[in-house]
């Protein structure tokens, strides 16, 4: 098997968990690194033995001959480094939020469908195995046919501590978290047709929501509520887990605190313990976004090898990022948002 040649743009925050991550995938590694802080470079050069070390993208992609590039830096920036690995034909990684507007982010798809190329959007929490433990209950048929679904995040975790930038935007949770809940959403219930939502700030140190709850009709049916808190203090601190309900013609299923999922179907009452593992370097309470990692890098060697579309790639994250821009719209009017008319 050939190993495959990658590099990560972006030492940031989040950056460590991609390269523990790329470290345990047979096949692949990352040969070079780029970064525009020099200190943070030659900490993660260091660190993780990469030797080949950048300051500018453009010469990252002239020098080095790459399989795919894996980009974790912020928004800002993502439609320059994507449109770079297209004209370079180098596969691309990009992380969430995709883009800062609807218009880059279909420049972003267009460019790599146009250099034929592949183009995977980092939306993780799809991946977390207490997500993918709900998905395969309802693929099974065991509840029957969804017709509601709730899916929470709601904290009081100090985000802002490790990523200040997140306080600093207009927007903040649907942008930064809501994409990811959001996207859990259209993975157990399909594509959204309307969304209703509104938002609070709680916090007054920061200048974006941080509070927001949605309302979704499905195209099949169903209905959803999204909910995501940073402003939520609780007997015991949930971060980072994502709580799911599913209610089916059949039964139902509960995943609660504590990554217990309560399974209510014609044959009984089932709990699971569909707890994420804690990979070496991981580090609770991370370690269900952690391992999320790796599975979804795992899926795109796996489809990079296969030459197949990743399940998350950029023309499937529009509609999740569809939804992200229909949110603010909706919380701006008051309004509810049809999705179908574009």
């Amino acid at each position: 098997m050939m190993e495959l040649r990658g590099a990560l743009i972006g030492c940031g925050f989040f950056a460590a968990n991609h390269l523990h991550a790329w470290q345990d995938i047979p096949g692949a590694r990352i040969v070079a690194l780029c970064d525009r802080d020099p200190a943070r470079l030659a900490d993660y050069g260091d660190k993780f033995g990469i030797q080949s070390r950048y300051t500018d993208a453009a010469d990252l992609f002239v020098r080095e001959k790459l399989d795919f590039v894996d980009i974790a830096t912020t928004a800002g920036t993502h439609r320059l480094l994507v449109e770079m690995a297209a004209q370079h034909r180098v596969p691309t990684i990009c992380q969430k939020p995709f883009a800062p507007s609807m218009e880059d982010a279909e420049a972003m798809v267009r460019a790599c469908e146009a250099a034929g190329i592949p183009l995977m959007v980092h939306e993780n929490f799809r991946w977390q195995t207490p997500i993918q433990a709900v998905a395969d209950v309802i693929r099974s048929g065991r509840i029957g046919k969804p017709f509601f679904a709730r899916v929470s995040f709601r904290s009081a975790y100090d985000v802002f501590s490790g990523q200040p930038y997140l306080a600093e935007g207009e927007r903040f949770i649907i942008e930064d978290l809501g994409i990811h809940i959001l996207d859990v959403a259209r993975f157990l219930l399909g594509d959204a047709s309307r969304i209703t939502a509104r938002t609070q700030r709680v916090n007054p140190a920061i200048r974006g929501e941080d509070v927001a709850t949605m309302l979704l009709d499905h195209a099949s049916g169903a209905t959803s509520v999204v909910d995501c808190s940073y402003a939520t203090r609780l007997a015991t601190e949930p971060f980072p887990e994502t709580l799911v309900e599913v209610d089916g013609s059949d039964g139902s299923i509960r995943l609660g605190q504590g990554y217990q999922m309560v399974v209510t179907s014609p044959q009984g009452v089932e709990t699971t313990d569909v707890a994420p593992a804690l990979l070496p370097w991981a580090t609770r309470p991370w370690h269900n976004i952690q391992e999320s990692v790796l599975a979804i890098q795992n899926h795109w060697i796996e489809c990079l090898r296969q030459r197949q579309e990743p399940t998350t790639s950029g023309h499937d994250n529009l509609k999740t990022f569809a939804l992200v821009e229909a949110a603010y719209r909706s919380a701006g009017t008051g309004q509810t948002i049809d999705l179908t008319n574009g």
